[in-house]
């Protein structure tokens, strides 16, 4: 899978890209990220990027020119001919839908996603009609540019390639990930060793919490529960307990989330001194 990232600051992405899954991915070729100085595409003497805004306002803004020139030379499809089950046009921008982990399982089934960082005021609008699928944003909250949000969207979606992660099963039984119904049919009840599996698909919601040893830390005890061995009870343990954090933390997930009659009963169990 390739990325293409045009930004205004190609170093930011150096660290980024040094460390961890990512950087494992990269190193074994399961991923590529290339970045592009926009301003190699201007044809002034002060390579000037951007200009003031149509109408006046605060601020300036990214020119198309370059953003153009720049996708035209690295050979991106014209958007009326794209294949978008290959290849993706995604601009970066507070404007934009807000990413998820459904955007990032997309994203990662392609061929090439070609990312371009928004800065200043904005980008010429014309950059989002003629030239980009997507405007993408990470969160509900305005950044200096566009940067940040490449590196999570990258981060985010080559972590779900086949052979990036030690497990094949990781990115299925994690926050956000699909529900049983969606997982692997052979791999939905059952381990490779055919002990039932002690989790269910989170279908959306937040993931169960976690413990390790010690057993007990200052003087809070690991349920008891999971050191039983009973997986069926643990699996249930662990959807309620998912369940109850989403209820505190994100509730608005539950909205959208594939619920079962069990699933509504242990809810409506839960009162706010709970929660």
């Amino acid at each position: 899978m390739r990325f293409d990232l045009v930004t205004l600051f190609p170093g930011f992405f150096e660290s980024t890209l040094r460390y961890g899954i990512l950087e494992r991915a990269l190193r074994s070729n399961l991923a590529a990220v290339f970045t592009h100085d926009l301003r190699n595409w201007t044809h002034d003497r002060h390579r000037t990027v951007d200009d003031r805004p149509f109408g006046g306002g605060e601020g300036m803004v990214l020119k198309p020119q370059p953003i153009f020139e720049c996708a035209e030379s690295l050979g991106v499809t014209p958007k009326s001919s794209r294949d978008l089950s290959r290849e993706s046009v995604i601009l970066l921008s507070a404007q934009g839908k807000r990413f998820t982990q459904s955007t990032a399982r997309r994203l990662a089934t392609l061929s090439r996603v070609f990312l371009i960082c928004g800065r200043y005021e904005g980008v010429d609008e014309r950059v989002s009609q003629l030239l980009c699928d997507d405007e993408l944003s990470i969160g509900d909250f305005v950044l200096s540019g566009g940067e940040l949000g490449a590196a999570v969207i990258i981060d985010a979606t080559v972590r779900l390639l086949p052979g990036v992660l030690g497990h094949e099963d990781s990115s299925l039984y994690e926050s956000f990930g699909l529900g049983d119904e969606a997982c692997d049919e052979a791999s939905a009840d059952l381990t490779a060793d055919g002990v039932p599996r002690s989790t269910h698909g989170s279908g959306g919601l937040l993931d169960y919490p976690h413990y390790t040893r010690p057993a007990e830390f200052r003087g809070v005890a690991v349920p008891e529960i999971l050191s039983g061995g009973d997986h069926s009870a643990i699996r249930r343990w662990r959807r309620q307990a998912a369940l109850a954090k989403t209820l505190a933390n994100r509730p608005d997930l539950l909205d959208e989330a594939r619920l079962s009659d069990d699933d509504r009963e242990f809810l409506a169990t839960l009162s706010s001194d709970e929660i």
